[in-house]
């Protein structure tokens, strides 16, 4: 679905203020993805989305494109968990909270990998505490050591729990962690991957292909 202005002209100011210079698709993105490289792209999030972040998953060059949803909730972004979408414009689209998003993701669509080491993504994580209490949360990002997540859940830092995940070519995985962080006013937390897992391996290489892919 094309994105129509106001948004179009906020996103094109944005992301020329870092240098990177965006081009209109309309209808034509999923064609273009076959025979064209892009180094990121936005898609209005909706059904008419499923069929391009498939073209641009499924194509040898663009298959690890940053691809941003626009509108809707993060909870809103999962049904879309299994193309990778690295992070949501909501709307209504705001100058402000758009710069600030382009500008924290910008290394990743300029290749500027060595100063960016964690990948955000929006997918669905599940989480299992001792005793066997369970719940879901929303990744944020990700690194070969550890992630940053969102959840209603209270947890402490310390905490020790199991994460189960699965993040495009890398198939369901479960690997221990521990709460390394948490805001205080906010949802938001952080997991250090256990070092004695040697689970997390398995990660570390995705995060390190996806870097140099």
């Amino acid at each position: 679905m094309e994105i129509k202005d106001p948004a179009k002209s906020i996103l094109f100011d944005c992301f020329r203020q870092f240098g990177i210079e965006p081009a209109a698709l309309s209808g034509q993105a999923a064609e273009r993805f076959k025979s064209e490289k892009f180094e990121a792209c936005v898609v209005r999030l909706g059904s008419a989305a499923h069929p391009v972040m498939e073209a641009a998953r499924t194509s040898p060059s663009n298959s690890r494109m940053i691809i941003y949803g626009l509108g809707g909730s993060a909870q809103d972004s999962l049904q879309f968990s299994k193309y990778g979408i690295n992070a949501v414009f909501h709307e209504p689209l705001e100058r402000p909270a758009a710069l600030k998003l382009v500008r924290a993701t910008q290394m990743l669509v300029l290749h500027e990998f060595r100063r960016y080491v964690r990948i955000p993504v929006i997918t669905e994580i599940s989480i299992t505490l001792p005793g066997n209490h369970s719940f879901t949360a929303t990744s944020v990002e990700i690194s070969g050591g550890g992630m940053s997540l969102r959840s209603s859940e209270e947890l402490t830092v310390g905490q020790p729990l199991e994460l189960s995940f699965a993040l495009l070519t890398l198939p369901r995985i479960w690997v221990r962690g521990n709460v390394s962080w948490r805001v205080a006013a906010g949802k938001t937390f952080g997991v250090r991957f256990d070092p004695q897992d040697d689970r997390r391996l398995r990660i570390k290489e995705w995060v390190e292909a996806y870097l140099e892919g």
